[in-house]
């Protein structure tokens, strides 16, 4: 038992960075086309659904890992016992906020889903269009900015914690250096997302 939830640990760990935190990645930066005008933002979307075996590599690459590091992220949140209350260290927080991202994220990715993919299966077509409209709702831009800020976080913290757990950085100098990048990383990714998201809610590309 204890060597399958080693495994476990060590695959979710994975997951995480490879292929979930590069999906990620290459998600914001499609996302981020949106700064250039609804062409550049659809020409950069139709290029990723124009690429063979999508299916096939969304399925395999994406969705199962999603759904594998959804389900043991949840099982890990309620086993785990906090002490941030009690000690407040900064790596305390950083796990009790880790696990609470990646709560709200399964709830997140899961409304995404459902109104980009789902939505673009029944017929609507995942464009510029499609984002400005959902996003013109200031209650459903809120929810993105959360939703993008905790998956970004999620991700920046959970390679902190790849670098410990696969032997990276042992020791406090290297794991304080890998601190510092991973804020660097949270803020440029950070810098992607939201500035995508109220690129899609520009007036000026409102009604083209």
């Amino acid at each position: 038992m204890a060597g399958r939830d080693f495994v476990n640990r060590r695959l979710h760990s994975f997951l995480g960075v490879v292929p979930i935190g590069l999906f990620l990645i290459v998600h914001l930066t499609v996302n981020w086309f949106a700064t250039r005008g609804p062409d550049a933002f659809n020409k950069a979307s139709q290029f990723m659904e124009d690429l063979p075996y999508l299916l096939v590599l969304e399925i395999v690459l994406i969705y199962l890992p999603i759904l594998f590091h959804a389900i043991y992220g949840v099982y890990i949140a309620f086993q785990a016992k906090n002490n941030a209350n009690r000690y407040g260290y900064f790596r305390n927080w950083m796990f009790f906020l880790q696990r609470w991202s990646g709560i709200f994220l399964v709830i997140f990715i899961a409304w995404h889903v459902w109104e980009t993919r789902i939505a673009m299966a029944l017929g609507q077509a995942l464009d510029f269009g499609m984002m400005a409209d959902i996003l013109s709702n200031p209650a459903m831009l809120v929810f993105y900015i959360v939703g993008v800020l905790a998956a970004v976080f999620h991700f920046s913290n959970g390679l902190w914690s790849f670098m410990v757990t696969w032997g990276i950085t042992v020791s406090p100098r290297a794991q304080r250096i890998s601190t510092y990048a991973t804020v660097v990383v949270f803020i440029l990714l950070s810098i992607v997302g939201v500035g995508a998201l109220f690129a899609f809610t520009n007036s000026s590309y409102a009604f083209m």
